[in-house]
């Protein structure tokens, strides 16, 4: 048998891209490298444990001096490094048998190439970012816009085919690199047409126009009216919540008049909606509540003393999230007059601020697990959609739990922060790649035309590797543990995406 030559590019046939690989060199994904003339896989297996501590032992794959070392009874295997089922005819890369509870269980493992997939970013904050439907850049180009902001958030849509693969070659290549680094728990600034520049990293505070956020508002106007009124009560007679949305007027609630509030003759400007609530004080912004106002003195219009303003009347105003507030006092011609703000009121406002939780950045990781790789659990691909949707299928990313959107298809969702870290890659089609485990009775796996001849228990998959040589790695659970690093490649990248 003729020896291969160990100096010569060899061909990976692991995604679409089809690169040839030097001695030595990865291909374009940094995933797959020539090692003397076999393909591997630069990363290895990440299986979980609850049983293990942080920064578990390193299990050889397929290597000469494995000596069958026990591995704990809980350890599950994910997609984490296991390679894909590209070209989509073969069985996923390991089929994994185990016992639970008695039950005799199949999980069925692989990386998963998604071109199909993208990001949803709840950012929370109620600063101004951008305007509903805005496009949101990074380095110049789009890669996905504002959406529906939600109580508190503003919210991100980022990636999906039109940005990956349906625009510019250059808004493909941006776009798929930052879904990588936000997946992979990295920071991205983006800048929103007409709007903010933010910085995103998921389980970190947002940063906007370089300024880190800090909370997160307990509530609109209204709501922080409604649970604060009574501890207002005695200590001020009026008291204005500045916000964005809905900005509260205290002596006008219905808070106020069912503690007996009087009236103060205030007058906002801005579209009344019902009593104490108004809409539109100003335009949104980066100050007070969220809004453009840097004086709130300006929403105010002139006092009315028929209507029960008088000289003297103290006047508490504050936003949403207790950070800006101050204190005025009427004067003879009934004009607001800053004021110290009293100690009482000072405990108050920090109960607002107390309120509010802290600023945070969410990412999940959105895709379609659909078209072929369902080839590699079964051969009736339809069945796996099925299960899923039946809760027959567990579908796990990483050993993650998965949120699974009702309807066609297998399109779910995933907080990346619950992954180990380094769990996402990409191919430069360009595509991200997600690690995915289904997890079914074998019965109903084999029910459904799954791969019989591709089941292995956990010690023959420990001893045979997967298709392509690889190492494993036993990590804690992330739920239980912040997720030890990647483990740095030892081959030369040569190609960026």
């Amino acid at each position: 048998m003729t020896p291969p030559d160990t100096s010569a590019k060899i061909r990976c046939d692991a995604c679409p891209v089809m690169c040839y690989i030097a001695p030595g060199q990865t291909g374009a994904c940094d995933r797959y490298a020539n090692d003397a003339g076999r393909i591997v896989r630069t990363d290895p297996v990440v299986m979980l444990s609850h049983a293990i501590e942080q920064g578990g032992r390193l299990v050889p794959f397929a290597a000469r001096d494995w000596g069958g070392d026990p591995l704990p009874g809980d350890t599950f295997v994910t997609g984490i490094g296991s390679g894909t089922t590209y070209p989509d005819y073969k069985p996923a890369p390991f089929i994994v048998s185990s016992v639970v509870e008695g039950a005799d269980m199949v999980t069925v493992v692989t990386e998963a190439i998604f071109s199909y997939c993208g990001v949803k970013v709840k950012i929370d904050t109620d600063r101004f970012l951008g305007s509903e439907g805005a496009v949101v850049r990074v380095g110049g180009e789009a890669v996905g816009h504002v959406t529906t902001a939600e109580y508190g958030s503003q919210m991100l849509s980022l990636g999906g085919v039109h940005h990956l693969t349906g625009g510019s070659k250059s808004e493909g290549r941006v776009t798929c690199a930052a879904l990588l680094a936000l997946c992979n728990g990295e920071a991205v600034e983006m800048a929103i047409d007409g709007g903010s520049t933010v910085v995103v990293q998921a389980g970190c505070a947002p940063v906007v126009d370089g300024t880190p956020e800090r909370r997160m508002r307990v509530g609109c106007g209204s709501a922080t009216i409604g649970m604060f009124a009574s501890q207002w009560r005695g200590l001020v007679d009026e008291v204005v919540v500045v916000d964005d949305h809905i900005t509260g007027v205290v002596s006008e609630h219905q808070a106020g008049k069912v503690l007996g509030w009087e009236a103060t003759g205030i007058r906002i400007k801005g579209h009344r909606s019902t009593p104490g609530r108004y809409f539109r004080v100003s335009e949104p912004g980066l100050g007070w509540g969220g809004t453009k106002l840097t004086d709130p003195l300006e929403i105010l219009g002139p006092w009315e003393a028929k209507k029960g303003a008088r000289p003297g009347l103290t006047l508490l105003m504050v936003s949403t999230t207790g950070e800006e507030y101050a204190y005025f006092v009427l004067d003879e011609a009934l004009v607001p007059q800053p004021a110290p703000l009293p100690a009482a009121l000072r405990e108050t406002v920090g109960l607002i601020d107390e309120n509010c939780e802290p600023s945070l950045c969410t990412v999940l990781f959105m895709g379609g697990a659909g078209g072929s790789l369902r080839a590699g659990v079964t051969k009736n691909p339809v069945r796996l959609t099925r299960s899923v949707q039946g809760g027959v299928t567990r579908l796990t990313s990483g050993g993650a739990e998965t949120w699974v959107w009702p309807g066609g298809g297998i399109t779910f969702m995933v907080d990346v922060t619950r992954l180990p870290k380094g769990a996402f890659g990409y191919v430069p089609t360009p595509a991200l790649v997600a690690p995915l485990e289904f997890t079914l009775p074998r019965a109903d796996y084999l029910a459904m035309g799954g791969h019989e001849g591709s089941i292995r228990d956990l010690a023959g998959v420990v001893a045979e590797g997967g298709e392509y040589p690889t190492a494993g790695r036993i990590e804690p659970w992330p739920q239980d543990a912040e997720a030890s690093p990647r483990t740095p490649g030892v081959f030369r990248k040569v190609q960026e995406p």
